[in-house]
Order: C-alpha cells, then sequence, then structure tokens
C-alpha cells in the first residue's frame, strides 16, 4: 500500500493561519482606504504644519505625564497592598482589574462632579470659606482621568511583581535583619525593575491612544491629540484626506510604541493576584503608619468619582430618565455590541493560540512568534484609526450603513484581541505541557479533547477575558463616535449627547446605568465561568 501522503499544512495550523489572514485581511483594507485618501501632495504641507506639530508634541507631553504620574505612585501603594491585610483589600485589587475596561465616559463624568466647578470639592471649599482654583478641563484634566485609570493597573502589575519574589528570598532577608531602604533596594527592586518598564510603556500607550477622555476633558485646541484631530477632520470639518494623513501618522507612532512594548515585556499579565505563601512578622508594625496614608490617598482619588456616579444617579429625574425608550433601546444595543464582540474576540483569540501553542510545543519558536504577533499589531491600530479606515472604505464604495453593528463589533472585537491573548496565553501553553502526552497516549484529539480537556482546564481564564472583551467593548466610545447616529446608539454615545446638551440629571442616571450594566456583566460572566470549574 501507498504511504499516507501528508497534508502541506497541519491541521492544527490552519485555525492560527486563518485568524491570522482575516486580521492581516482587515487591518491591510483599512490602511488601503487611508492611504487612497492619502493625498501625496499633502504629506510635506502636513508636516510642516505648525498645529500639527503642536498636537503632536501635546500628544507625547500628555502620554509621558500621565505614565510617570501612574507608576511612580504604584510603587509605594503595591508595596503598601502587599504588606497589609485589611478589609476591602480583595475588593480593591478587585477594582484594580477592572479599571482597564471600566467605560472612560463614566469616570470622566464621575472626575466632573467631584473636581469640576460645581463639583464636591468645589462646594466644600465654599462651605470653609477657601478659593478653589482647580479646572477639570485642559492638561490637568486628561492627567487627572489618566492616573484615575492606570494607576491601578501600574499598582496590580508591580503587585504580581513583588509576589513573584521567592519565599525564602523573604525569609532569608528577615534572618539577616535587612529592612527599610536596604530591603527595597536588594530584594524589591530587582523584581519590581522587571514590571516597571514594560508597566510604563503600556500606560504611554494606552494614553497615547486616548481618544474619549480627551474628547471629554481637552478643553479646545490647545489640548488635542491626534486621535481627537481625526475624529475633527471627519465628524466638522468632513477633510477625508487630512484625516487619513492624520490616521497614518498615528498608526506609525503606534507600530513604534508596540514594538519598543514588545521588547520589553513578552506578555501582560492580567490575573488574579496569588496570596503570598509568607509575610514578614516585623512588617505588621514598619511603615505602617505611611502604608495607611498611602492605602487612604489612593482610595480619595480612586472612590470619590465612583461614588459621584452613584449619588447623582438617584436623583429626583431618576424615574422620568429611566422610563425614557431611548435610554433602554442604546442599552440593548451596547449589549448586543460587546456579547458579539466578546464571542468573536474569544474565538479569534483561540484560533490563534491554539495553532501558536502547538509550534511552540513543536520547537518552532518563531512562527508562534509571528502568529502572536499578528493578534498584537492590532495595538498600532486604535479603534479610531480602524473606525477612520472603515469609513472611508464604506464611504467610497457602497455608502455608510444605516445601521453599522457589523463593523462596530468587529472593530470593538479587534480592539480587545490584544489583551484576550495575554490572559489566555500561558493558560493554554500551561494545559498543553500538562496534558498533552496524557492526551497523546490515550488517543484523545480534536472535539474530544476539547470538551474533556481544554474546556474544563481553561473555562476560567475564557470566561475571564470574554469579561474583559465585553466590557472593553460595551464602554467603548471612539468607534461608534463616527458610526453612531439618531437610529444607532450605544450607552456611552447616549451619555455623551447628553453631556453635551447639559442635560446633567438625565447624563447621571445614564452613567450609572452605564456603571451597573458593567459591573453586572463583568460579574455574571466570571460567575458562569467558574460555576463548574472542576477540583
Amino acid at each position: 500500500m501507498a504511504a499516507r501522503r501528508q497534508p502541506i499544512i497541519p491541521r492544527w495550523l490552519w485555525p492560527g493561519l486563518l485568524a491570522a489572514t482575516l486580521l492581516a485581511a482587515i487591518a491591510l483594507s483599512a490602511v488601503g482606504a487611508l492611504w487612497i485618501n492619502a493625498p501625496a501632495a499633502q504629506w510635506r504641507d502636513m508636516l510642516t504644519d505648525g498645529y500639527l506639530r503642536h498636537v503632536l508634541r501635546f500628544t507625547l507631553w500628555q502620554a509621558l505625564l500621565s505614565a510617570v504620574l501612574s507608576v511612580l505612585p504604584a510603587i509605594f501603594l503595591a508595596r503598601a497592598l502587599f504588606r497589609r491585610r485589611f478589609p476591602g483589600r480583595l475588593l480593591l485589587l478587585r477594582f484594580c482589574a477592572m479599571t482597564l475596561v471600566m467605560p472612560v465616559l463614566v469616570a470622566v463624568f464621575g472626575i466632573l462632579d467631584v473636581y469640576g466647578r460645581q463639583g464636591w470639592l468645589a462646594q466644600i471649599s465654599a462651605a470653609l470659606h477657601l478659593p478653589y482654583g482647580f479646572s477639570p478641563y485642559g492638561l490637568p484634566g486628561i492627567l487627572l482621568a489618566h492616573v484615575f485609570f492606570n494607576l491601578p493597573l501600574a499598582t496590580r502589575l508591580l503587585l504580581q511583581g513583588l509576589e513573584s519574589i521567592p519565599v525564602e528570598h523573604r525569609q532569608l532577608a528577615a534572618q539577616l535583619n535587612i529592612s527599610g531602604w536596604n530591603f527595597f533596594r536588594l530584594l524589591e527592586w530587582p523584581w519590581l525593575r522587571r514590571q516597571l518598564l514594560p508597566a510604563a510603556a503600556l500606560i504611554f500607550m494606552l494614553c497615547f491612544a486616548s481618544f474619549a477622555t480627551v474628547l471629554s476633558l481637552g478643553g479646545g485646541p490647545g489640548a488635542t491629540t491626534i486621535e481627537l484631530a481625526i475624529y475633527q477632520a471627519l465628524s466638522y470639518d468632513y477633510d477625508p484626506g487630512r484625516a487619513a494623513l492624520l490616521a497614518l501618522l498615528q498608526m506609525i507612532c503606534c507600530l513604534g510604541l508596540v514594538l519598543f512594548s514588545q521588547r520589553l515585556a513578552k506578555a501582560f499579565p492580567v490575573g488574579d493576584t496569588r496570596p503570598s505563601a509568607w509575610r514578614n512578622p516585623r512588617d505588621r508594625h514598619r511603615g505602617r503608619i505611611i502604608d495607611g496614608i498611602v492605602i487612604v490617598m489612593a482610595l480619595l482619588l480612586l472612590l470619590p468619582p465612583l461614588l459621584a456616579v452613584v449619588a447623582d444617579g438617584i436623583n429626583r429625574d431618576l424615574a422620568s430618565a429611566l422610563a425614557r425608550p431611548a435610554l433602554w433601546s442604546a442599552m440593548l444595543t451596547s449589549l448586543r455590541i460587546a456579547l458579539g464582540a466578546g464571542l468573536l474576540c474569544i474565538t479569534l483569540t483561540l484560533m490563534l493560540l491554539w495553532s501558536s501553542r502547538e509550534l511552540r510545543l513543536r520547537r518552532s519558536l518563531w512562527g508562534a512568534q509571528m502568529l502572536d504577533l499578528s493578534g498584537m499589531l492590532i495595538l498600532a491600530m486604535p479603534g479610531i484609526v480602524l473606525a477612520a479606515g472603515f469609513f472611508l472604505l464604506a464611504n467610497n464604495s457602497v455608502g455608510l450603513p444605516q445601521s453599522p453593528y457589523g463593523l462596530v463589533i468587529l472593530t470593538n472585537a479587534l480592539m480587545a484581541v490584544p489583551y484576550a491573548l495575554k490572559i489566555l496565553e500561558t493558560p493554554m501553553l500551561d494545559v498543553a505541557e500538562r496534558y498533552n502526552r496524557l492526551c497523546l497516549s490515550l488517543g484523545i484529539r480534536g472535539a474530544a479533547r476539547l470538551n474533556v480537556v481544554e474546556w474544563r482546564a481553561l473555562r476560567q481564564p475564557l470566561g475571564r477575558a470574554m469579561a474583559f472583551a465585553s466590557i472593553l467593548s460595551i464602554g467603548d466610545f471612539g468607534v461608534v463616535a463616527l458610526f453612531g447616529n439618531e437610529h444607532f446608539r450605544t450607552l456611552p454615545y447616549y451619555l455623551y449627547q447628553q453631556i453635551g446638551a447639559y442635560h446633567s440629571q438625565d447624563g447621571a442616571v445614564s452613567a450609572l446605568v452605564l456603571l451597573l450594566l458593567c459591573f453586572i456583566l463583568f460579574s455574571v460572566i466570571e460567575k458562569l465561568s467558574e460555576s463548574h470549574d472542576p477540583a
């Protein structure tokens, strides 16, 4: 009998190749639309434009300041949270994990309620007959919002660095009575340093591509980023050529940042914090007051905006605002987009990681890294850049769709793929290394392996990835800002319309509904993923 011919491309490689090809085709179609609409003659004029140079300088400056102001305090907060145990600590750590996916407009609404001209601090200052001159608009407001979002993220990453220190090292330091500055310099700093630059690079990249925060708190031409300039060129000036040029410039900058951050760190840890196996009993008394002050200051920064959203949402117009059909229509639209984008994101991520994992097991590291990079490179195309490409592509071909569900779901799913990759990458590789030989010896493969081994072992990280992708999508505003209209409104878009029309009471109710929707959806998805977790 003739020997059975081996396929040119193994079956396990097809899912990753299909997902990578789809991602590349979508990205290239968006880039192609931008390139076609970018007049070559305007490149030189744009690069010599003084206003554009100002926008680029401001984008870089606010991202750098945001990264520094988020990472440096996170060192002290991470050390305090590692050494102290107090009621609500686990809740605070969960909040630190959720800030990355919290709807921007909800936080902005709460920040304005606390720090605005008529906010809580202004009212307290007036009652104490003290001057209050802080304005939440412009650069100060942008930095405040970015620190609100990214300080918990940096704290989470640095805390994981501290928890990675071997217990034996801490016990040896305790035996040698190493404490204070020497303890930090010799033991903690080497582990913190491993996470410090990757965390700073990630936060810099997130702030560089910030859109909704700058749109809400920018305060005019003096505080405009590249993404906001793209939105203005399409929505107000309707200058497709300028928008395309700005989008290409933004993509080039983000591509450089992605490649730089990939060199600093190959993984983005977002998993649950592991409890420490051993803590020095002397830490209960050392630095107790300083740690308490640091934790209280962090709580004073993070909690008031959320409390303001809840307090202002329960107002006298609550019943009438909840009775508006537009609110519930926007909420259903957001839910459909969130669940659709979450499922599509998980599907693409699993296809990439399945093939990438098989390549790693066969010691083909270069091929695995290429597949992983195809998913991470979408970070080089922020949502507003992809949306601008799709906007121009549709406008030049079939016209803008009346109900752009598909485009919004697709764009939001792509934006969530890098985060889902980093959540699932390590668990999937661990499962393969633990059970691969057993499955081969027992002949368990294909759908049987997926059901018996993979699904049971990966249920919890899959739920976490689905929750992150869904909440990222439900709170997105950058994509729907271009495609939203009276017939297609999500909750963030509806909230932005209310803020713009100075309907503060109705906006407060919408912000509360959006916050509760995100919290409930996040909790339900995580609970469903844990309900049948194998022992």
